[in-house]
Protein backbone atom coordinates (compact mmCIF):
# COMPACT_ATOMS: atom_id res chain seq x y z
CA UNK A 1 0.00 0.00 0.00
CA UNK A 2 1.74 3.33 -0.85
CA UNK A 3 -0.38 5.81 1.10
CA UNK A 4 -2.95 5.70 4.10
CA UNK A 5 -6.76 3.98 4.52
CA UNK A 6 -9.63 6.21 4.89
CA UNK A 7 -9.43 5.06 8.77
CA UNK A 8 -6.19 6.18 9.21
CA UNK A 9 -6.59 9.80 7.19
CA UNK A 10 -9.48 10.06 9.44
CA UNK A 11 -7.75 9.49 12.43
CA UNK A 12 -4.75 11.83 11.29
CA UNK A 13 -7.37 15.21 10.14
CA UNK A 14 -9.78 14.71 12.57
CA UNK A 15 -12.75 14.47 10.11
CA UNK A 16 -15.31 11.68 10.16
CA UNK A 17 -15.51 8.09 7.49
CA UNK A 18 -18.46 9.91 6.14
CA UNK A 19 -16.97 13.34 5.44
CA UNK A 20 -14.15 11.51 3.46
CA UNK A 21 -16.18 9.01 1.73
CA UNK A 22 -17.75 11.86 0.47
CA UNK A 23 -14.51 14.41 -0.45
CA UNK A 24 -13.26 10.78 -2.27
CA UNK A 25 -17.11 11.07 -4.21
CA UNK A 26 -16.30 14.41 -5.07
CA UNK A 27 -12.50 14.09 -6.04
CA UNK A 28 -11.16 15.95 -3.08
CA UNK A 29 -9.01 13.32 -2.37
CA UNK A 30 -5.98 12.46 -4.16
CA UNK A 31 -5.64 8.85 -4.67
CA UNK A 32 -2.97 6.06 -5.39
CA UNK A 33 -3.06 3.64 -8.09
CA UNK A 34 -4.47 0.68 -5.29
CA UNK A 35 -6.92 3.09 -4.07
CA UNK A 36 -5.00 4.24 -1.04
CA UNK A 37 -4.68 7.86 0.04
CA UNK A 38 -1.94 10.37 -0.52
CA UNK A 39 -1.88 12.56 2.75
CA UNK A 40 -0.21 15.30 1.40
CA UNK A 41 -1.74 15.53 -1.67
CA UNK A 42 -5.13 15.33 0.01
CA UNK A 43 -4.34 18.00 2.33
CA UNK A 44 -3.40 20.54 -0.29
CA UNK A 45 -6.70 19.59 -2.77
CA UNK A 46 -9.26 19.68 0.39
CA UNK A 47 -7.91 23.15 1.31
CA UNK A 48 -8.01 24.23 -2.11
CA UNK A 49 -12.09 23.55 -2.43
CA UNK A 50 -13.52 23.22 0.39
CA UNK A 51 -15.07 26.28 1.86
CA UNK A 52 -13.36 27.66 5.49
CA UNK A 53 -16.61 27.85 7.22
CA UNK A 54 -17.28 24.33 5.97
CA UNK A 55 -13.50 23.17 6.97
CA UNK A 56 -14.09 24.95 10.53
CA UNK A 57 -17.55 23.27 11.25
CA UNK A 58 -16.09 20.13 10.00
CA UNK A 59 -13.34 20.13 12.93
CA UNK A 60 -15.99 21.75 15.62
CA UNK A 61 -14.82 25.86 15.81
CA UNK A 62 -11.83 27.41 15.48
CA UNK A 63 -9.49 25.42 17.32
CA UNK A 64 -9.42 22.31 15.17
CA UNK A 65 -8.95 19.04 16.30
CA UNK A 66 -6.09 16.85 14.17
CA UNK A 67 -2.62 16.59 13.97
CA UNK A 68 -2.26 17.17 10.16
CA UNK A 69 0.61 19.11 8.68
CA UNK A 70 1.15 22.78 8.75
CA UNK A 71 -0.64 23.18 5.28
CA UNK A 72 -4.29 20.77 6.44
CA UNK A 73 -4.52 22.60 9.92
CA UNK A 74 -4.87 26.00 8.86
CA UNK A 75 -7.71 26.88 7.04
CA UNK A 76 -6.51 28.45 4.57
CA UNK A 77 -4.09 30.88 5.98
CA UNK A 78 -4.91 33.51 9.00
CA UNK A 79 -5.76 36.66 7.17
CA UNK A 80 -7.85 34.62 4.37
CA UNK A 81 -9.99 32.85 7.26
CA UNK A 82 -10.45 35.88 9.44
CA UNK A 83 -11.31 38.18 6.36
CA UNK A 84 -13.53 35.24 5.02
CA UNK A 85 -15.32 34.87 8.16
CA UNK A 86 -16.12 38.53 8.14
CA UNK A 87 -17.12 38.50 5.08
CA UNK A 88 -19.69 36.19 5.63
CA UNK A 89 -20.95 37.62 9.08
CA UNK A 90 -21.73 40.97 7.22
CA UNK A 91 -23.49 39.19 4.51
CA UNK A 92 -25.43 37.25 7.24
CA UNK A 93 -26.16 40.64 8.85
CA UNK A 94 -26.86 42.10 6.00
CA UNK A 95 -29.61 39.59 4.97
CA UNK A 96 -30.91 39.47 8.12
CA UNK A 97 -31.72 43.07 8.18
CA UNK A 98 -32.87 42.94 4.47
CA UNK A 99 -35.26 40.05 5.97
CA UNK A 100 -36.39 41.90 8.80
CA UNK A 101 -36.92 45.21 6.62
CA UNK A 102 -39.29 42.84 4.15
CA UNK A 103 -41.55 41.75 7.32
CA UNK A 104 -41.79 45.27 8.51
CA UNK A 105 -42.68 46.74 5.20
CA UNK A 106 -45.52 43.48 4.68
CA UNK A 107 -46.99 44.37 8.13
CA UNK A 108 -47.20 48.03 7.12
CA UNK A 109 -44.75 49.42 9.83
CA UNK A 110 -42.64 50.65 6.93
CA UNK A 111 -44.05 52.55 3.77
CA UNK A 112 -42.19 54.12 0.58
CA UNK A 113 -40.77 57.51 1.06
CA UNK A 114 -41.84 58.83 -2.41
CA UNK A 115 -45.75 57.47 -1.49
CA UNK A 116 -45.58 59.13 2.10
CA UNK A 117 -44.08 62.68 0.88
CA UNK A 118 -46.80 62.57 -2.61
CA UNK A 119 -49.70 61.66 0.00
CA UNK A 120 -48.37 64.45 2.15
CA UNK A 121 -47.98 67.04 -0.48
CA UNK A 122 -51.63 66.46 -1.81
CA UNK A 123 -52.92 66.33 1.92
CA UNK A 124 -51.38 69.92 2.37
CA UNK A 125 -52.56 70.53 -1.57
CA UNK A 126 -56.55 69.67 -0.09
CA UNK A 127 -55.94 71.94 3.08
CA UNK A 128 -55.26 74.73 1.40
CA UNK A 129 -57.57 74.58 -1.24
CA UNK A 130 -60.50 74.71 1.15
CA UNK A 131 -58.90 77.42 3.54
CA UNK A 132 -58.62 79.53 0.22
CA UNK A 133 -62.26 78.82 -0.03
CA UNK A 134 -63.55 79.52 3.33
CA UNK A 135 -64.00 82.99 3.49
CA UNK A 136 -66.44 82.97 0.26
CA UNK A 137 -68.68 80.23 1.76
CA UNK A 138 -68.78 81.67 5.53
CA UNK A 139 -68.74 85.23 5.28
CA UNK A 140 -72.67 86.02 5.30
CA UNK A 141 -73.40 83.81 7.52
CA UNK A 142 -70.66 85.66 9.64
CA UNK A 143 -71.70 89.06 8.47
CA UNK A 144 -75.16 88.42 9.60
CA UNK A 145 -74.57 86.95 12.83
CA UNK A 146 -72.37 89.93 13.58
CA UNK A 147 -75.22 91.98 12.39
CA UNK A 148 -77.62 90.62 14.81
CA UNK A 149 -75.26 90.03 17.84
CA UNK A 150 -74.25 94.22 17.03
CA UNK A 151 -77.98 95.36 16.96
CA UNK A 152 -79.23 93.09 20.07
CA UNK A 153 -76.38 94.63 21.90
CA UNK A 154 -76.64 98.02 21.29
CA UNK A 155 -80.67 98.23 20.39
CA UNK A 156 -79.71 100.25 16.48
CA UNK A 157 -79.55 98.10 13.38
CA UNK A 158 -76.14 97.36 12.29
CA UNK A 159 -75.45 96.17 8.53
CA UNK A 160 -72.07 94.93 7.96
CA UNK A 161 -71.02 94.32 4.51
CA UNK A 162 -70.51 90.59 3.02
CA UNK A 163 -68.07 91.94 0.85
CA UNK A 164 -66.08 93.55 3.40
CA UNK A 165 -65.98 90.96 6.03
CA UNK A 166 -64.90 88.63 3.15
CA UNK A 167 -62.09 90.70 1.97
CA UNK A 168 -60.74 90.80 5.71
CA UNK A 169 -61.11 87.30 6.15
CA UNK A 170 -59.44 86.52 2.61
CA UNK A 171 -56.74 88.75 3.80
CA UNK A 172 -55.83 87.06 7.29
CA UNK A 173 -56.33 83.42 5.78
CA UNK A 174 -53.78 83.97 3.30
CA UNK A 175 -51.55 85.42 5.38
CA UNK A 176 -51.87 82.45 8.04
CA UNK A 177 -51.00 80.14 4.41
CA UNK A 178 -48.17 81.99 3.64
CA UNK A 179 -46.63 81.54 7.31
CA UNK A 180 -47.66 77.83 6.78
CA UNK A 181 -46.08 77.27 3.57
CA UNK A 182 -42.45 77.97 5.25
CA UNK A 183 -43.30 74.41 6.95
CA UNK A 184 -41.83 71.65 5.67
CA UNK A 185 -41.65 67.98 6.14
CA UNK A 186 -38.95 66.10 6.90
CA UNK A 187 -39.25 62.57 6.62
CA UNK A 188 -35.74 61.66 6.83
Amino acid sequence: MEGISERAYATLTGLSRGALQKARKTGRLVLFADGSINAAASDARRVAMTDPDQQMRSRGGFGGSGGASSEGSAVSGAGDSTSYLKARTALTVYQAQERQLSIQKKKGVLVDRARAETLVFRLARQERDTWVTWPTRVAALMAAQLSAEMEKASGVPVMIETAILQRVLETHVREQLTALADLRVGLG
